[in-house]
């Protein structure tokens, strides 16, 4: 399952992939996605249905973060996996905050307790990127092919621009 498009899935996933599911939350919601809001206990999506969930950038648009991640945990497989990704340093995204709100950033450190809270300890892992100069040309609208390969690779800690996240689920 994929948020918004299935992107990631064709672009990654190739071959592997036999099928996928395109969630959305309505508005503006692609021919053929399922309509439903994971921060509802009545969502109607079906319980360990879904090997791999990609969610990118979809947590800072949502309120309430615990029911979402009860939602993504029970609809994912024993053994599948969230990978999903949020902001650290980063402008407000207006698309976003006038269609259904625009609400967190994020640090490392928050989103593996976040993560932590909902899948063991043990299987989930966080990863962070970026530095100042990306950081800083991200704020200014300067895109990734106008820096070096050797600048957008380091990664400084204290300038957190992107942050990933990887969650599996136990197989019992």
């Amino acid at each position: 399952m994929e948020i918004a498009e299935d992107s990631y899935s064709r672009r990654f996933g190739g071959e592997h992939v036999s099928r996928c599911d395109v969630l959305h939350v309505g508005q503006d919601a692609p021919p053929g996605a399922i309509i439903a809001d994971i921060t509802s206990v009545e969502s109607g999506l079906e319980s360990d249905a879904y090997d791999c969930i990609i969610l990118t950038q979809t947590l800072l648009v949502i309120y309430d973060l615990a029911a979402a991640l009860t939602t993504l945990k029970r609809i994912l497989r024993p053994g599948g996996v969230i990978l999903a990704s949020v902001p650290g340093i980063s402008q407000i995204s207006r698309y976003d905050y006038d269609r259904w709100g625009d609400f967190w950033r994020f640090t490392d450190l928050g989103v593996r307790r976040l993560f932590e809270d909902f899948f063991s300890p043990t299987n989930v892992s966080v990863q962070t990127f970026g530095n100042v100069l990306t950081s800083v040309s991200f704020l200014h609208g300067i895109v990734t092919e106008e820096l070096t390969e050797e600048e957008l690779a380091h990664i400084d800690p204290d300038y957190q621009l992107l942050i990933a996240i990887r969650a599996v689920k136990n197989l019992v």
